[in-house]
């Protein structure tokens, strides 16, 4: 008895499968529209800010020339005669910035290298909570700290040898006691990101360094810090945007005198001291005391939107992409 096999159409093509869903999904697309919602939201606060900034601000420039506004003056719009000069607390706002930096940069790197080259896993999961235990506390106890304890410190152990002004012993308030608090304050920022970016490099790079004969130093700077340059450069420049923004430690430990200075043992005044200090008073809505809060803060706000501009820039300009 002989059996005959079935014959197949080979011509004929596959029936297609419809993975469309049979209904719709109510809940996804409820998601989808919440995260919607979100980045709108933030996309509005933006737009909000600047529009708040904007009608004052204008208002400012068509009493105040930009030429009166950019000089050295004092930077007093309620004295009489008013000085609208903000080239003093821009200066202020460079000469902490700087020496924030001096500490956060080179102290949150080597902290980044650390954990993601050098320390184990064990001593990671309690290090860098730690370390990120720093970002929780609140800038007006950095700002006592600096002024109760750091201050102090310079006083006494301030190094009277060096020549001119930097022989002097600092005050009560002085840009290096905010500047060396605001820069233990921001280390965890740069931490954190240049860590995160540091691992996010692939093991295969590390361990070709390695066959070729590299110390760990020597993958962890040149090949792992290459590779990451992206992230790092990120993570300064957000640094760097949070110490031109900070406002409770320079306004504690920095002081109110707007000193055309970048000596680190004189007292200075930053564009965030000086909208904080004048703004606690009582300021008639409509006053030119009024708008130059105003003008301060779109300055501020301009400031750091460029370096967040820069920051994209350099991050699309040295980012490593790998497969």
């Amino acid at each position: 008895m002989s059996t005959t096999a079935p014959v197949t159409d080979r011509t004929a093509r596959p029936e297609r499968i419809d993975l469309t869903a049979s209904s719709s999904r109510w809940g996804e697309r409820a998601i989808v529209g919440w995260l919607f919602l979100c980045a709108a939201f933030s996309v509005l606060v933006t737009v909000g800010i600047v529009f708040a900034l904007a009608a004052p601000t204008v208002e400012f420039f068509r009493l105040v020339s930009f030429r009166e506004f950019f000089s050295t003056g004092e930077g007093a719009p309620s004295f009489q005669p008013p000085e609208f000069g903000v080239a003093r607390i821009v200066v202020g706002t460079l000469n902490v910035t700087f020496y924030a930096l001096l500490i956060a940069l080179p102290a949150g790197l080597g902290a980044a290298i650390y954990l993601s080259e050098y320390a184990s896993p064990r001593a990671r999961r309690v290090l860098k909570p730690i370390l990120e235990v720093l970002e929780g506390v609140p800038t007006v106890a950095y700002g006592f700290f600096a002024l109760t304890f750091v201050t102090p410190l310079l006083r006494e152990f301030w190094p009277t040898f060096l020549p001119g002004g930097l022989g002097d012993p600092p005050g009560i308030f002085s840009a290096a006691s905010a500047g060396l608090v605001m820069g233990v304050m921001i280390i965890p920022t740069v931490a954190s990101i240049s860590q995160d970016a540091m691992s996010a490099v692939p093991s295969a790079l590390r361990q070709a360094a390695y066959g070729l004969g590299g110390t760990q130093m020597q993958v962890a700077t040149k090949v792992v810090v290459p590779a990451a340059l992206s992230g790092i450069v990120a993570s300064f420049i957000l640094g760097i945007s949070r110490a031109i923004g900070e406002t409770m430690i320079v306004l504690i430990a920095a002081g109110a005198t707007p000193t055309l200075t970048f000596l680190p043992n004189e007292s200075v005044q930053t564009m965030t001291a000086f909208i904080g200090q004048a703004s606690t008073g009582d300021i008639a809505t409509g006053t030119i005391t009024y708008y130059t809060v105003f003008a301060v803060g779109s300055l501020l706000f301009v400031s750091t939107l460029t370096l967040n501009m820069i920051s994209i820039a350099l991050v699309r300009r040295f980012r490593e992409t790998y497969e």
